[in-house]
């Protein structure tokens, strides 16, 4: 392939749109998949209206290599699906129907993502009355017909104070033949509402994007708009964004491992990391006043300070809670019974992860080496991270080690930032950002990669804003993990990849 089609740039650049070839569909698709052919992974796939069609622009991870690729071609009503031949893209693809009302020609499951109504003033796909609003979980299901074959739905309202959503299984007696998710019903339209900015709101839109990773998307956020202004991030700034990004971490694994325990009955650890949980949310607010994190990060740096008397508290408060949480966390994972329901579920294969393009806990638990801090890194702060925490085995238990490993890299990292945070400002005003430019960020986020791309008309005003939350990349994992499986263990697979609902829906 001739590399001069491909746009290549390392994260954090912001790049012209005169510069970057529209390819024909036909060398787009060619040069799409021969470069996932040769390792690059399908970290973000949208498209963006103009008066001749639709823009689409592939964004390209090539980790080891640690740079990005960018490809950009034009499509009108429909266009033949990469689908077939790249299963990375089959949510993405249902996207750009749902969104823009473009048909992916050939695409085998092509359903509502979201059900919401197209953004732009096009023909029905779906076969509904235009003028209805589609209905969340309102379609077909996949069905298994067959003597003593049975459908159990559950969702979208649990029993627990969760997220909605609907989860429909083919049962064959207690075995799960198949699993299919059915999601959109925390839909806010945030993408839409960041067109224009950046507004005034944008920022508190994008705090509760997901709610449980405050840090993570206001970082990618910053970061974004840091590129197209051409803003260099201060390095006392960017070493608080890694602190608090580091405690989101702990938070939410430290919680997670206690959900687990709750689902297996294992009450001593369920309790202990219920109560440490709280214990890391205080600690982020000590550092600006909110438990997760809000008013903290904002475009051009941070809104608090660490003084030495606050450092010296946290590490202090670490020094106190890194034992207890190895503690907590070891008990589970030393106790036959518990691993007795942990071990050989729901595994997904390395093969399936790379096929589907999985990232964070649930990539790394099959085997793969994806992490941002690792191969995108930002700034300082996140150059000191140079140990990749991978399982192989794919299963329940190999999801919950990784999260358990990874809240002791949390712990040493956050004492090295601690012990070395730099002096200097904490913030600076943007300027104005560049027009008719993209920019991409990427974050290592608690769940994994979250991607935030950014395009600017000819006033340096944002057209397109585009978000993937690692969980848009994962749910098809937990579909795939329950084949085979007894229904039963769904909350313990559920909980292993505690994916965002309201992350996915947006």
């Amino acid at each position: 392939m001739n590399r001069s089609k491909l746009i290549r740039f390392q994260h954090g650049a912001c790049i012209p749109l005169a510069e970057l070839p529209r390819l024909d569909f036909a060398t787009f698709r060619e040069s799409l998949l021969e470069e996932v052919a040769n390792h690059a992974r399908v970290a973000s796939f949208f498209g963006h209206p103009s008066d001749d069609g639709l823009e689409l622009y592939a964004i390209l991870a090539h980790d080891w290599q640690g740079d990005l690729a960018l490809l950009h071609t034009r499509v009108a009503d429909t266009y033949p699906s990469l689908t077939p031949d790249c299963a990375q893209l089959h949510l993405f693809e249902r996207e750009l129907a749902e969104q823009y009302g473009v048909r992916p020609e050939g695409h085998p499951w092509l359903k509502p993502v979201r059900f919401h109504n197209p953004w732009v003033d096009t023909d029905d796909i779906w076969g509904r009355n235009a003028k209805q609003h589609p209905i969340p979980g309102d379609m077909d299901f996949y069905r298994v017909e067959g003597e003593e074959v049975h459908e159990v739905a559950v969702g979208p309202i649990h029993a627990g104070v969760i997220e909605p959503g609907h989860f429909r299984f083919q049962c064959h007696g207690e075995q799960v033949m198949h699993l299919e998710i059915s999601l959109g019903f925390q839909h806010r339209g945030i993408e839409q509402m960041l067109i224009g900015g950046p507004h005034p709101t944008s920022i508190y839109q994008l705090e509760a994007a997901a709610g449980d990773t405050t840090i993570g998307h206001t970082t990618a956020y910053s970061q974004v708009l840091e590129s197209l202004a051409g803003h260099d991030t201060m390095p006392r700034a960017y070493a608080i964004r890694s602190i608090a990004l580091e405690l989101e971490r702990l938070a939410n694994h430290v919680g997670g491992i206690g959900g687990l325990t709750t689902d297996v009955g294992f009450l001593p650890t369920a309790s202990f990391c219920g109560r440490l949980r709280g214990d890391y949310l205080n600690l982020s607010a000590e550092l600006c006043g909110s438990r997760f994190g809000r008013g903290l990060i904002r475009p051009g740096g941070v809104q608090f300070d660490l003084d030495n008397a606050l450092v010296d508290k946290v590490k202090q408060r670490l020094a106190v809670l890194e034992p207890e949480t190895r503690g907590a966390i070891e008990l589970c994972f030393d106790n036959p019974s518990v691993l007795a329901r942990f071990e050989g579920i729901g595994v997904v294969s390395t093969d399936d992860a790379e096929e589907l393009g999985l990232v964070g806990v649930a990539a790394k638990a099959c085997g793969l080496v994806r992490d941002a801090r690792l191969h995108h890194p930002f700034g300082s702060g996140e150059t000191k991270f140079d140990t990749p925490v991978i399982e192989i085995d794919g299963d329940v238990c190999a999801r919950g080690n990784v999260r358990r490993r990874e809240i002791y890299a949390s712990h040493e990292l956050l004492r090295d930032t601690l012990t070395q945070l730099p002096a200097g400002g904490i913030y600076s005003p943007l300027e104005s950002l560049a027009p008719d430019s993209l920019a991409v960020s990427l974050c290592e986020g608690w769940r994994g990669e979250l991607i935030h791309t950014a395009i600017t008309d000819s006033n340096g005003r944002i057209s397109r804003y585009k978000i993937v939350d690692p969980s848009f990349h994962n749910w098809s994992a937990l579909a795939l993990s329950l084949r085979g499986e007894q229904i039963s263990d769904f909350p313990v697979c559920n909980k292993s990849f505690d994916l965002s609902y309201c992350g996915f829906d947006l």
